[in-house]
């Protein structure tokens, strides 16, 4: 199944400076994460399911906003939520 949800998607400014502190729900309630995740629809920084809050999966459900990717050094992939599929964004 090929994926079409990362097709045209622009930069979204500003977001580098969001994941440097965190997620940001979790840094609104004292929560804890493991990875971070961006939107790349609005640059929404949340944190990935193995955190407690799995701020990002709640991200995509409220806004509907289908994809994201890995903010983790080294990380070069993204995820999209209605076609559930990893793709190499390198």
């Amino acid at each position: 199944m090929a994926c079409h949800h990362f097709e045209g998607l622009k930069h979204v400014p500003g977001a580098a400076a969001s994941y440097a502190k965190g997620c940001e729900d979790c840094l609104k309630i004292g929560g804890q994460w493991v990875h971070l995740r961006e939107c790349l629809v609005c640059g929404h920084v949340g944190c990935c399911d193995s955190s407690p809050n799995k701020h990002a999966t709640k991200h995509f459900h409220a806004t509907k906003h289908p994809v994201m990717r890995s903010v983790e050094p080294g990380d070069t992939w993204g995820y999209c939520y209605v076609d559930d599929v990893m793709v190499d964004l390198a």
